[in-house]
């Protein structure tokens, strides 16, 4: 009976981090990237560079990217933030095909042949849906996901573990669930589709993708433990859009450049 009311508490504080959002709208139909200063001839390339689109995750509000998406800015990116259909919380899938008409008002409205995309958690999920099902590799430079699942986390089990449903019915939840019909299908074949160059970024501590090994992809992917290279960075699933050593990853896969984390960033 104890263990049942502590994996209850662990459950309900969990969804509590992914629903406290849940009142904010939908993603706006028209792609508008906040202006940027004028920048120092040494951000020449990053604002003639792909623009970059941050993806958000399950219940993510567009706000909650700001500090991301103003590190980009400040480093000369035209960066645009995509808040999921619904919060996130309906089908995966269907957020993908909407995503899919984003990256197209993205490229008309910049006249870039293609985007970067820097994605959240479930965000990760819908965009590698998006290249890998929706032809989206065409117009997808370089993929950077931040904790997604790619193959399935056990915190979406957890409900149906003490006995009160799939997922209490949140569609999105039941396809992040490890062994999901949706997973099955996104990770059979090539992880790493097409011409893009594709980054993951974990972390030890994150406290919503268990198992951390889980938020890797094959076939050729760069994936980086933030651990490996800073044993004493403390990182948590939503810190990885805050901190400044995940940035450093971000900001080096953009450009191709080599992982070299900086342990002590802010």
């Amino acid at each position: 009976m104890l263990l049942r009311k502590t994996a209850l508490v662990l459950a309900l504080a969990a969804a509590a981090v992914l629903a406290s959002t849940a009142t904010a709208t939908a993603a706006p139909a028209d792609p508008v990237a906040v202006p940027t200063a004028a920048a120092p001839a040494d951000f020449a390339a990053a604002a003639a560079a792909n623009p970059v689109i941050v993806v958000g995750g399950l219940s993510g509000i567009a706000v909650a990217y700001e500090p991301i998406a103003a590190r980009l800015r400040a480093d000369g990116y035209r960066t645009f933030i995509y808040q999921l259909p619904g919060l996130g919380l309906g089908d995966i899938p269907t957020s993908a095909r909407a995503f899919a008409s984003y990256v197209n008002q993205v490229r008309a409205s910049t006249g870039a042949a293609a985007v970067d995309v820097v994605a959240h958690s479930e965000g990760g999920l819908v965009s590698r849906y998006y290249l890998k099902r929706l032809g989206g590799t065409a117009s997808v430079g370089r993929y950077v996901s931040l904790g997604t699942p790619q193959y399935g986390t056990y915190v979406a089990n957890i409900v149906a573990f003490l006995g009160l449903g799939s997922c209490a019915g949140v569609v999105a939840c039941q396809q992040m669930t490890i062994g999901s019909a949706f997973l099955a299908d996104l990770n059979d074949g090539d992880d790493t589709p097409g011409a893009v160059r594709y980054t993951t970024i974990r972390t030890l501590q994150d406290e919503l993708v268990r198992p951390t090994g889980n938020a890797a992809v094959n076939d050729g992917a760069t994936n980086v433990l933030i651990q490996a290279s800073c044993p004493l960075r403390v990182v948590g699933h939503l810190g990885l859009v805050l901190d400044g050593t995940a940035y450093t990853i971000v900001r080096g896969a953009l450009v191709d450049g080599p992982v070299r984390p900086n342990c002590l960033a802010l």
